[in-house]
């Protein structure tokens, strides 16, 4: 019997890709969906629909029925929220729901998608690890305060007994990017040339499809309890538009902005969305986050799990392609 495994988050950029990949490595896959949501990103591909949301508790149980292993990749993931409580909310109550009906369940083996949002970047810029942790109290923005306190959940769960693994994927870029992200949102804008300047900072990036791969290697040899970087290549954001630059046939921008001056703008754009129910153009939090180096080490899950990641021009150049298949960079 083919053994089943079941998906949260199953139709967004990551989970979408997870989904993929188990079916490749010949799992039956369901996958937890909310009514509304959009299924665009599995359209081509077979697989069991168990509609539910992760913060109801008898859609979570009728979903976990026979599974034998569990993918929770669902997340809030928003920078920005008019109630930022909200976002924590989600987070930390929908994934211990989840974690509940697993352990109810009897699921054999979990793997929960966390993020580097949990971890602290180092002051002198080099390659934070797995040791590098983030509390709630000093995680910048609702989304990471969420995050680490939902990690911290599945911890003390994991010393209860519950059999999960952990995977924190840095910053995901590639195909499927149906929202899309705060970085999708980036390539977009750079690629179609409304980025004429940028702030000094570095991000981690990974093809997306890497990190589903990463996923599928925790699940096969993580150690119960423990978490795993799933990363890329750091790089400075200067270098993530130049690429874009000379992919697209653009002139790179070659003006470094200083943050002060965008305080400001970041306020008056919070207060629109305030107003407007749309989501701001820039915000405190995010300058606060760029005044870092999002630079990590994937060694951990290199040396334990065999992980491995493809250069970080070509996760560029495939979400740019996929970008422009649907539209939205021209």
């Amino acid at each position: 019997m083919t053994d089943l495994v079941l998906v949260t988050g199953a139709t967004g950029f990551v989970g979408s890709a997870v989904v993929r990949k188990a079916i490749a490595r010949g799992f039956l896959v369901r996958a937890l969906v909310r009514p509304k949501s959009s299924r665009a990103n599995l359209a081509d591909v077979a697989y069991e629909v168990a509609e539910g949301d992760m913060r109801d508790a008898a859609s979570l149980a009728a979903a976990m029925t026979d599974v034998r292993y569990l993918f929770h990749v669902a997340a809030d993931y928003r920078l920005w929220a008019r109630d930022p409580d909200e976002i924590i909310r989600n987070n930390r109550d929908g994934t211990r729901a989840v974690m509940e009906a697993a352990r109810g369940a009897g699921v054999e083996r979990i793997v929960y998608t966390s993020s580097v949002a949990t971890l602290k970047p180092r002051d002198d810029g080099s390659d934070a690890d797995e040791w590098d942790r983030a509390d709630v109290n000093s995680a910048i923005g609702a989304y990471k305060k969420s995050k680490v306190a939902a990690e911290r959940v599945v911890e003390s769960m994991a010393g209860d007994g519950l059999p999960v693994v952990i995977v924190s994927p840095s910053t995901p870029i590639g195909p499927r990017d149906i929202r899309p992200t705060p970085t999708g949102r980036i390539v977009v804008a750079a690629a179609n040339g409304r980025m004429p300047a940028y702030v000094e900072t570095g991000l981690n990036l990974v093809h997306v499809d890497d990190v589903a791969d990463g996923h599928l290697l925790a699940l096969e040899k993580g150690r119960i309890g423990e978490s795993y970087i799933l990363g890329g290549h750091n790089v400075m954001l200067k270098d993530i538009l130049t690429e874009i630059a000379r992919l697209m046939g653009r002139r790179a921008p070659r003006v470094s902005l200083p943050r002060a001056p965008l305080y400001p703008l970041a306020i008056a754009s919070e207060t629109l969305a305030r107003i407007t129910g749309r989501e701001p153009m820039l915000t405190i939090d995010a300058l606060n986050m760029s005044r870092h180096k999002m630079f990590f080490s994937s060694a951990k899950a290199k040396r334990e799990l065999g992980y491995a990641t493809r250069p970080w021009r070509l996760a560029i150049a495939d979400a740019l392609n996929w970008f422009k298949v649907t539209g939205a960079v021209r």
